[in-house]
């Protein structure tokens, strides 16, 4: 469904959107690429506006209030037509998101990994490195390569943010410029992970040990939602499975409903204490980089 885009020679990904700064996204500050397209659908997922490729349905153009959709014909098959995004008129009132049925967004950008950079290099002077994420960014791994070998010349480092289904370790190419990946530990029991994320994990874990063992894993999450899956199960199995390869970031991030599918959004907020009580689970298992959000 979603891969590398060629146009002619030149690799191409669809961009959802750039944040020139970020603090949470790596160490440092740094500027995030936000890639289209996921394979996981998690029922807590706060961006779901990132998981599928627009459809050309043509309902955001109606609603949007500055114009900065129009709908064109295609040049190679005049019976169809596709949505054109004008970012010069878009004022960020994501109407378009709220009307879209289909978890997609119209403000996508096809790039290839040069026009990336441009867009990088405007920040240079102010940033440790850049982060690509998603949706899940490792669909697109030879655009990737191609950004990370622009920003290693520019002496900045590269972090991809992963669902950890994508399997690292059949790419040496990418990992060779990639300096550490983050990745999302959903749930360690593998029915409780397809229950989150209609998708089982024996890939995500494998990673997990893999990019481990090779020095290039740098944080691993797990969003708490104690109502929808055993959190504290989960965070003490994927302490136990990493706690040899220390030093691992481990970041605890509280469910939040902002930005979830309105279905979804009937999960509690755990409490602090909670947070803290997994917190000092994981520092009983020796690590010490342990981060609440």
């Amino acid at each position: 469904m979603y891969m590398n885009q060629t146009n002619g020679s030149r690799i191409t990904a669809p961009v959802n959107k750039i944040i020139p700064f970020s603090c949470v996204d790596g160490p440092g500050n740094r500027t995030v690429i936000f890639l289209q397209g996921c394979n996981f659908d998690c029922k807590y997922c706060h961006n779901p506006e990132t998981r599928a490729l627009c459809i050309n349905c043509g309902l955001c153009v109606e609603k949007c209030p500055t114009g900065a959709l129009t709908l064109a014909t295609d040049a190679l098959d005049t019976s169809k037509k596709h949505v054109v995004f004008h970012p010069e008129k878009c004022v960020s009132c994501d109407t378009c998101i709220k009307t879209c049925p289909n978890d997609a967004s119209p403000r996508i950008i096809n790039m290839t990994a040069a026009d990336a950079f441009e867009a990088v290099k405007k920040q240079m002077p102010y940033i440790r490195g850049i982060t690509v994420s998603g949706g899940e960014c490792t669909f697109y791994p030879d655009f990737i390569r191609e950004l990370f070998i622009l920003c290693k010349e520019a002496g900045r480092t590269t972090f991809i943010d992963s669902n950890g289904s994508y399997d690292f370790s059949k790419n040496p190419s990418l990992l060779e410029v990639t300096d550490s990946v983050m990745l999302d530990i959903k749930a360690f029991d593998k029915s409780q992970h397809y229950e989150v994320t209609a998708a089982d994990n024996d890939m995500v874990l494998k990673n997990a040990v893999y990019l481990a063992e090779i020095g290039k894993l740098f944080e691993v999450r797990t969003v708490v939602v104690p109502e929808l899956y055993d959190c504290r199960h989960t965070i003490i199995e994927t302490g136990k499975l990493l706690a040899d390869y220390q030093p691992i970031r481990y970041k605890l991030i509280a469910y939040r409903p902002m930005g979830v599918r309105e279905q979804y959004r009937i999960y509690s907020v755990p409490s602090q204490e909670l947070l803290e009580e997994y917190a000092n689970i994981l520092k009983d298992l020796n690590w010490k980089d342990v981060v609440i959000i």
